[in-house]
């Protein structure tokens, strides 16, 4: 992957591994401004093994080290040929059909981006490591081989795909998703915009803060009491209509946050969800460039915190042009889900936010907009088919926590905006209440009440807004518990 320096061309990282690999090649993609493509993460194994033989990928086994593989007998032989056997395998002692558990290795002679000429073993020995009684660990050592060209063997003509005329129009090549778009603008120093710790005064009445040295740049912090979560919420007033730009003004806001809770003994890792409202949706790059300043995957040691992004009237309502509202936790037991990886899974999460946060039994999920997961483009057919797409993904989310399908939602809100029209808040309508009955049908997890089971009915919030990210129209944002 160091390659990416010396080809500027090289924009991306393909693979299929599993989630601790998953993490490692989405830090060093970060970090060298790759984006991960995963398009065989989360997806089932024996489909998964079928689409590959079927495709024209021709593998043998090089290495076997479980129960039912043996190394004299199945070393060197295709995987199309094993296929029923790793198959009863894993229907008896649950192996991974792929070998992803370690069952087996393989080395791939043939596929349809070998072009030119494929693979021919001429002379191997088999090794055994470990003659186990049970399961032996033997490899195969290749000796000799030689490259047949494809277009001298008699089996060239074979049904294998014709990739070069294949139709990639679904294959979409993303260089930074919209949530971590970097601006050349510089980002306003701190020191001339917020005032030092010192300068800060104390909290009157009415939740102000005033600083001494800014008395015209007044922000507000509200804070909600809990035993366990709380609520804080900072934004500005826009006294005498004296605006200021979104990054110092943001800038502002997160450093009075940042020290509300260093002052309760917590910091940027406590922080569950982030409600970001912006007067502007026009200038969400620029917030989200001072944004990520502040919540980094550095000061998030467990992840960063879910977030869910829209534009609201602040203005007309006397404040400024941001306000934030954190949900914070008193201990540290919460669990985070940040995919990077563009995959077949959900939309991922290439900015400073995470697709989901579990605390404490509720799953607080990031707003969920009708994308299309392998493309991240938006599914044609109105906002109807978005918001199926928008549950979709969000049962996509719900079920890599191990919760099962249709684990029962605590509440919806649902963002819209003006341009989906009276017919698409019906398909709206008709697609939520789709799945809410879905998942009473389905076998969801019952809960008592008195002597009887129920499913509860989650609240659900229709929210008309002026604007959502990327100029969408559909923005669910729902929690479970």
């Amino acid at each position: 992957m160091q390659n990416a320096w010396a080809y500027p061309c090289f924009e991306s990282e393909y693979w299929g591994k599993p989630d601790y690999q998953r993490l490692r090649v989405e830090n060093v993609c970060s970090r060298l401004g790759l984006v991960s493509l995963a398009y065989l993460w989360k997806q089932e194994q024996s489909t998964l093994l079928e689409h590959m033989i079927d495709r024209g990928i021709h593998a043998v086994l090089v290495k076997v080290a479980a129960l039912g593989l043996e190394p004299y007998k199945h070393l060197g032989k295709d995987l199309s040929t094993l296929r029923p056997l790793l198959t009863l395998l894993s229907n008896m002692y649950g192996c991974n059909v792929c070998g992803e558990g370690g069952e087996y290795e393989s080395l791939t002679l043939d596929c349809p981006l070998f072009k030119n000429a494929r693979i021919i073993l001429d002379g191997f020995n088999i090794v055994l490591h470990s003659p186990d009684s049970i399961a032996s660990v033997g490899v195969l050592h290749i000796s000799n081989f030689h490259l047949e060209r494809k277009s001298e063997c008699l089996t060239s003509q074979s049904t294998y795909p014709d990739t070069a005329s294949a139709d990639c129009s679904l294959v979409t090549w993303v260089t930074e998703d919209a949530e971590g778009k970097q601006t050349s603008s510089p980002v306003v120093s701190l020191a001339s915009l917020c005032p030092q710790k010192d300068d800060i005064g104390s909290e009157n009445g009415d939740g102000l803060l005033e600083f001494s040295n800014h008395t015209s740049q007044l922000c507000r912090i509200s804070i909600g009491k809990g035993s366990e979560l709380f609520t804080c919420a900072c934004w500005r007033e826009s006294a005498n209509n004296q605006f200021l730009d979104v990054k110092d003004e943001l800038m502002l806001i997160l450093q009075a946050l940042k020290w509300e809770l260093r002052e309760k003994g917590l910091g940027w890792a406590d922080v569950l969800f982030v409600h970001l409202y912006l007067a502007d949706m026009k200038k969400f790059a620029d917030a989200n460039d001072v944004y990520l300043k502040f919540i980094t995957d550095k000061e998030c040691i467990k992840g960063v915190p879910s977030r869910c992004t829209v534009e609201v009237p602040l203005v007309e309502g006397g404040l400024g042009s941001v306000m934030v509202e954190l949900l914070v936790a008193h201990d540290k037991s919460k669990k985070v889900l940040h995919v990077q990886s563009i995959s077949c899974w959900a939309p991922s999460c290439i900015g400073p936010y995470s697709q989901a946060t579990m605390h404490r039994g509720i799953l607080h999920m990031a707003g969920q907009l009708g994308l299309h997961p392998a493309t991240m483009s938006l599914v044609s057919g109105g906002a109807g088919a978005q918001m199926d797409q928008a549950l979709i993904n969000c049962e996509a989310v719900v079920q890599a926590f191990s919760l099962g399908p249709h684990f029962p939602a605590t509440s919806f809100t649902i963002y819209c905006t003006s341009s989906a029209g009276d017919e698409g808040l019906k398909g709206i309508s008709n697609e939520l209440e789709k799945y809410l009955s879905a998942a009473k049908e389905n076998d969801s997890p019952e809960f008592k009440l008195g002597s009887q089971a129920f499913i509860p009915t989650p609240l659900v919030h229709f929210v008309l807004v002026p604007a959502l990210p990327k100029g969408y129209d559909l923005l669910s944002f729902p929690f479970f518990s």
